[in-house]
């Protein structure tokens, strides 16, 4: 943390057991630097609230106080990966380690290879369904 001090301190904190977690209001004050990466704040909170695995820390949805010097926004911790991989959106899902996304074709071409398949009828569906598909 270069050339300000940073202090992070939460509010409104609730423990949520249906949902397996901790979730708070996180405050950030960063007198004279820019916004804090949410990184260097996941290492706070752990060091906090003595958290043993950082993957279970979720932060969303920071927006930064007119002129700078702080920073609110929504925090999570989750009691294990399992829990937060039940009830954590994918969206906020993505960055974490051991994601794996879907991947699929465009949307024109998914189309594309519904309407050839209306054209036919019986068993040659699957033919023309497959046609398009690459093998990986």
């Amino acid at each position: 943390m270069s050339e300000g001090s940073v202090t992070v301190r939460t509010r409104r904190f609730v423990t949520n057991p249906l949902l397996g977690r901790k979730q708070f209001m996180v405050d950030v004050y960063h007198p004279g630097r820019a916004t804090v990466p949410k990184k260097d704040l996941r290492e706070k909170l752990c060091q906090m609230y003595r958290v043993a695995v950082p993957d279970t820390v979720q932060m969303f949805g920071f927006k930064t106080d007119f002129g700078g010097d702080k920073t609110m926004g929504f925090g999570l911790i989750y009691d294990s990966i399992e829990v937060m991989k039940k009830f954590e959106p994918k969206h906020r899902r993505k960055g974490l380690p051991g994601y794996k996304a879907i991947i699929r074709s465009s949307r024109k071409q998914r189309k594309e290879r519904k309407n050839r398949v209306k054209k036919v009828r019986g068993t040659a569906k699957a033919k023309v369904g497959a046609a398009g598909k690459k093998k990986r």
